[in-house]
């Protein structure tokens, strides 16, 4: 869930992750596949590499925005360009004016990571180049933290209301907290109740009552607004449940989250949450994303009024024969905080590892294909950990992020994060601060 402009991207999938990035025919960004890289350089030289000769240009050429098109052609990948057009280059640029260079963390011929400072903030740039020597891969993003106190004390700066969780996954399947912040304690999840959604899928599929290739009919009752793709497709058109896990997780396609539900009954998914560990009584009856948007958006406050005055039988019988005949026409848009205590999927950051480790335990594949489509640009190096796992979520003041990632020994972490403002939406840069605290928890719980 977003911030949105349009009622479409309120249940947008994941954070923006950078200002900036594009890497030719890759779908991550280039830092993710950097191999193990040198030891860290303290001091400010720039090698020259391919890598370090275009940083050095990078420099200068936040110096003096705008950059000509003819010069960034001579700098930037054509597939670069064709992502990013230069107009939205010298966008970037300009936030970066006067930029100057503390260090080199990590340095490869053809990829760099670099700490720079600017406007008295300091960031790091992920740049990689290709084989020509042109730029194919950038990332600003801020650094990481090196100790748990810096992390609690910028987790506190971001929100009013956060929750915090570093475990480790045990061999038994249970998370071993290495560091919290209000473990215990439910927040709004936003699509991050999509897990939840997926355990059940394949809890059923294990049950033998219905298969990954089992076809879904989507019809227009069950078509939700964006994010995602499906609604877009032609009443009664087909799509396997495989794929519409895949879009309900990697893009928080919603159309295929209420395809999902229907297929495997709202009761079943309340069932999975009680039954994995998130009690809260808000979850019941369980809210569709459909259902979510009428609610919220369509005549606010009177259908929201009345379905909370009602009890959860009640409740259950307004879905059905007032909130579902509700035309997805009449939902408007909504920018700020709205029934963020009432009207959402809650669980606490304790919950969300259990969650996690239950996708595990199921020991299915297809959940691993499903849960490592995105890694929302964490920028792990994947020469160290090998899988990557991420859900998150957002509306006007939530916003939440969660991953698992398997180091190549073997072990497994669940970091999650969770951010509430219920007076006052989120900007991009609370996602990428908690990005980087993610970041920084994985490096800590190794050490």
């Amino acid at each position: 869930m977003n911030t949105p402009s349009k009622p479409v991207r309120i249940l947008a999938a994941a954070v923006t992750a950078v200002a900036m990035t594009a890497c030719a025919g890759q779908a991550v960004p280039a830092q993710a596949t950097m191999a193990p890289a040198t030891a860290t350089v303290t001091a400010p030289e720039i090698p020259s590499t391919p890598a370090g000769n275009q940083l050095r240009w990078l420099l200068d050429a936040a110096a003096r925005p705008p950059i000509s098109e003819s010069e960034l052609a001579q700098h930037f990948s054509a597939g670069f360009l064709k992502s990013i057009p230069p107009a939205q280059i010298n966008q970037v640029l300009a936030n970066f004016t006067g930029m100057r260079l503390e260090r080199l963390t990590k340095s490869q011929d053809r990829a760099l990571i670099a700490r720079v400072a600017a406007g008295g903030t300091s960031y790091e740039v992920i740049l990689s180049v290709d084989a020509a020597g042109l730029i194919d891969g950038l990332q600003f993003r801020p650094p990481a933290p090196t100790s748990w106190a810096e992390l609690d004390e910028r987790l506190s700066k971001v929100a009013p209301e956060t929750g915090f969780l570093a475990a480790e996954l045990t061999k038994r399947g249970d998370c071993r907290p290495a560091h919290a912040v209000a473990r215990d304690t439910a927040r709004p999840l936003g699509s991050m109740f999509k897990l939840y959604v997926l355990g059940t899928v394949a809890e059923r599929i294990k049950s033998g009552a219905f298969g990954w290739n089992t076809r879904l009919t989507i019809t227009p009752e069950l078509k939700s607004l964006p994010s995602g793709e499906l609604q877009n497709r032609p009443d009664y058109s087909k799509v396997s449940v495989l794929e519409a896990a895949k879009l309900m997780i990697s893009i928080s396609d919603n159309t295929a989250t209420d395809l999902l539900i229907h297929k495997v009954g709202r009761k079943a998914v309340e069932r999975t949450m009680r039954a994995w560990g998130a009690h809260d009584k808000r979850n019941v009856p369980l809210l569709t994303t459909r259902e979510l948007f009428v609610l919220k958006g369509a005549d606010y406050p009177r259908h929201a009024k009345r379905y909370l005055s009602l009890g959860t039988a009640q409740r259950r019988a307004y879905l059905d024969k007032v909130v579902a005949k509700t035309p997805l026409s009449t939902v408007r848009p909504w920018t700020t905080p709205r029934e963020l205590d009432t009207l959402e999927w809650y669980a606490s950051p304790a919950d969300l590892c259990r969650a996690y480790a239950q996708l595990v335990k199921l020991g299915d594949q297809r959940i691993g294909e499903v849960m490592s489509i995105n890694d929302a640009g964490l920028g792990l190096d994947r020469g160290e950990w090998r899988t990557v796992w991420y859900k998150g979520g957002s509306e006007p003041g939530v916003l939440d992020l969660s991953f698992l990632a398997r180091t190549s020994g073997g072990t497994s972490y669940v970091v999650t994060a969770m951010a509430t403002n219920p007076d006052a939406p989120f900007g991009e840069q609370v996602g990428l601060d908690l990005l980087a605290l993610v970041r920084g928890a994985f490096a800590l719980v190794e050490e």
